[in-house]
């Protein structure tokens, strides 16, 4: 079975557990394929069901993506429902050290919005969400969108995202994870949530595709793509480094440059738009910002090298990491991490950090716990984002990681109050 035919299989099995299915389209690639392959599905095999079409506009982005996601939507059938999105959203941003965020149709900046509000779509004039909040995170509204469309349907809903393990470890973790008790009749290319005691789920149906399958589909099927790509292939980007999502995280760094090169005119109203970025279109793919093999200056080990670069930051900034860092000290010299066999023995073989290693665990999982008596300045393995090391904490900090999801972490319960009052702020000066 080939993985077009793999795709088609788990878009029927989709179709015939769920009433309404609705796809994420970002404008990119991925998306793209999906939603041609969910399209051809409905017409052939389920004449008359509804099929939802979401996407998330966040301004700041290249031109030839906004052309794209509006010939798709001016050419969907009419059994599609339109989910146009650009509203005011908080979404990180890695591109300076001092703001981890930034909020793209923000009303109060109307006057150096990247671009227009798109024609026909649901923005802050006109949305029909009531669980909307002025500032809200995106990923929060992606979650409370879909349990307002199942709201909205009173249907059993299930969406569709164009997600490939090839493209990131955290990917593949999420995906393999058989011990997630959320996922779909325990099927692995699932993840669930609670919707007003409903189960609402999301599915991967391309999820083992390459990005060369993706291109092979393109090309034999005559489907129609974002033309961004073709100029990231003149420019010699390999496929793996073709991002059209949102430019500012940290996987998207290393090619900000090219959007002065490509779109010359959307990159200087991004420079006046975003605090860093002309700084992180600069270096974003260099060591400066946490890429390539990165070296301490000479003299330094990377504990000493994490002080100097921590007494160089704004204070609240300096604050925020010192809290993070000091939690993942206590994490792995008290309770310990899990990890791969594999990993184990790479930390055994190629370095001297002292370990303590059980079968005992707090997770639902078959591998091991892991204790580092001490913290290790640096562990030369493979698997260098697994494990703990003062290196990994200064890769964060170059990254303009403020979340320090580089290492595994997640937002605070601090840091969701500050959001917001952030948010509270923004909504109050309307």
């Amino acid at each position: 079975m080939t993985v077009y035919e793999a795709a088609l299989k788990r878009v029927e099995f989709v179709f015939s557990e769920f009433e309404y299915v609705y796809v994420s389209f970002s404008g990119g690639k991925d998306s793209g394929v999906l939603l041609n392959i969910v399209l051809d599905y409905v017409q052939q095999h389920f004449p008359g069901r509804r099929l939802g079409v979401f996407h998330i506009d966040y301004e700041a982005q290249y031109q030839y993506t906004t052309d794209y996601v509006k010939q798709t939507f001016d050419s969907l059938p009419g059994f599609c429902d339109k989910y146009w999105v650009a509203l005011p959203l908080t979404v990180p941003s890695c591109t300076s050290m001092f703001e981890n965020h930034w909020i793209p149709w923000n009303v109060s900046e109307k006057s150096i919005w990247v671009r227009r509000l798109p024609e026909d779509s649901i923005n802050i004039e006109n949305h029909p969400f009531d669980f909307y909040e002025y500032g809200m995170s995106d990923y929060c509204f992606q979650r409370q969108f879909a349990e307002w469309l199942q709201r909205k349907t009173g249907k059993k809903t299930a969406c569709l995202l164009g997600i490939r393990s090839e493209e990131s470890m955290d990917r593949r973790i999420m995906l393999a994870n058989k011990f997630n008790g959320r996922k779909y009749k325990n099927i692995l290319w699932s993840t669930g949530g609670i919707a007003d005691n409903r189960m609402q789920y999301n599915f991967y149906p391309i999820h083992d595709w390459t990005a060369e399958d993706i291109w092979i589909y393109n090309g034999r099927f005559r489907k129609p793509y974002n033309r961004l790509y073709d100029l990231f292939y003149k420019a010699g980007l390999s496929v793996d480094r073709m991002r059209v999502a949102s430019p500012f995280i940290s996987q998207a760094l290393r090619t900000l440059y090219l959007y002065k090169v490509i779109e010359p005119n959307t990159w200087g109203r991004v420079v006046s738009r975003i605090n860093g970025v002309n700084f992180a279109g600069i270096y974003g793919g260099t060591t400066a910002m946490g890429w390539k093999s990165i070296k301490k200056p000479p003299g330094y080990t990377w504990k000493s090298y994490l002080e100097f670069l921590l007494s160089t930051l704004p204070q609240q900034t300096r604050e925020g990491y010192i809290k993070k860092f000091h939690v993942s000290q206590e994490f792995w010299r008290r309770r310990g991490g899990v990890l791969e066999e594999e990993v184990i023995g790479q930390i055994r073989q190629k370095t001297d950090a002292r370990i303590e290693v059980t079968s005992e665990s707090n997770y639902r999982t078959e591998k091991r716990t892991v204790k580092f008596l001490e913290y290790p300045d640096e562990l030369n393995i493979e698997e260098f984002r697994a494990v703990p090391s003062y290196k990994r904490m200064v890769v964060c900090i170059l990254k303009n990681d403020h979340l320090c999801k580089y290492m595994g972490f997640t937002m605070t319960k601090e840091e969701t109050e500050r959001r917001k009052k952030i948010m509270e702020k923004y909504k109050n000066s309307l």
